[in-house]
């Protein structure tokens, strides 16, 4: 089977990395910096110490299209809409079209375009950065040439349920060290249980520190257990399962997010193991001026609890601040009792921000 990972950038780049080194026909369509780091080669690094440089790594331009047997769209929700007629000269009447996006709702745009194709929704539980490579490889004192793509946390990629036995041996070839992939029935209960972890990424972005610093501070936690509250709600109204994605099962995240920190530090170990550098995507994409996925995220939920006549005033304040900092209209940081006090007032004068 050939594969393209589409939009290859931080996850793009990884996961297509993983096959290539499990011995899967992958290609790359990249913009024009990553395609240059793609071609010279790409370390990989994950939080448990592993390190591997992946080389002779295949890209392809539009120059070069041509059908593939499975299509990764890896670029963001925001980016979905503007990539299908590129998108389209690398699909065949046969080819299965993987959504890697986070949020709800992208997958739909997808179907709409490509109505006689298969188009799976695939979940990424797990962060990945670019990072420097002296940074990155500090416990192994050894500095890299390639470009260092960094897995921050754990998770399996999961794959919605299909019957394609091509895809089946696929994803047996590609359970390794460096990634996990699973099937899952349940992708409607998956994506809402990803979304759950995922509405802390807008805290993040306003908080402006790594997440597991953001996690050391109760505020923060109270403000993103508050939006998990909303979530759990708007779910449990559309009879909406939700399997574990972490190591704790999703109602009982916001009660442990909730609890004193010395408590939470000493309960709380898998939640944090994370590495200490890590960052959402939400803050890369404020920082470098791009559209955020609030929206997919935040604004998911607000519009399922509109729908059923719920009222979401956490998540709507949340999305409001992502709007002004997107704007330029709120400078710096903001803190965790700032945070608090305005989603609880949502009173913007409490922001010093």
């Amino acid at each position: 089977m050939s594969h393209l990972i589409f939009g290859a950038g931080q996850i793009g780049c990884f996961i297509g990395a993983c096959m290539h080194e499990a011995g899967v026909d992958v290609s790359f369509l990249a913009r024009r910096h990553i395609k240059a780091m793609l071609e010279h080669g790409l370390l990989l690094t994950d939080y448990q110490g592993y390190r591997s440089e992946v080389t002779h790594l295949q890209c392809v331009d539009t120059t070069q299209a041509r059908p593939f047997d499975v299509v990764w769209l890896t670029v963001k929700c925001t980016a979905v809409q503007p990539s299908l007629d590129e998108l389209a000269a690398f699909v065949g009447q046969d080819t299965i079209i993987m959504c890697c996006q986070n949020g709800l709702g992208s997958d739909q745009i997808v179907r709409e375009r490509f109505p006689n194709n298969q188009v799976l929704r695939v979940m990424v539980p797990f962060n990945v950065v670019l990072q420097e490579n002296e940074q990155a490889n500090s416990q192994v004192r050894e500095v890299s040439k390639f470009a260092n793509y960094h897995r921050g946390s754990e998770g399996t990629l999961c794959i919605e349920k299909n019957h394609s036995d091509r895809l089946a041996a696929w994803m047996k070839l590609m359970n390794s060290s460096c990634l996990d992939v699973a099937e899952e029935s349940n992708m409607t209960g998956l994506q809402w249980a990803k979304l759950q972890l995922n509405l802390g990424n807008s805290v993040n972005a306003l908080a402006d520190i790594p997440v597991k610093a953001m996690l050391m501070q109760r505020n923060y936690r109270l403000v993103i257990a508050s939006l998990m509250d909303e979530l759990l709600n708007v779910a449990q109204s559309q009879h909406i399962q939700l399997p574990k994605v972490a190591s704790v099962k999703g109602h009982w995240i916001p009660y442990v997010l909730r609890l004193p920190d010395i408590l939470f530090k000493l309960l709380a170990n898998k939640m944090l193991a994370i590495d200490p550098t890590v960052r959402t995507s939400m803050w890369w994409d404020i920082k470098n001026g791009k559209p955020t996925e609030i929206q997919y995220l935040n604004g998911a939920v607000e519009r399922a609890g509109q729908a059923l006549g719920i009222a979401c005033p956490i998540n709507n304040a949340i999305i409001a601040l992502i709007s002004k900092k997107q704007n330029g209209e709120l400078k710096g940081a903001i803190s965790a009792s700032e945070l608090r006090k305005y989603v609880l007032s949502n009173d913007s004068s409490k922001l010093n921000g």
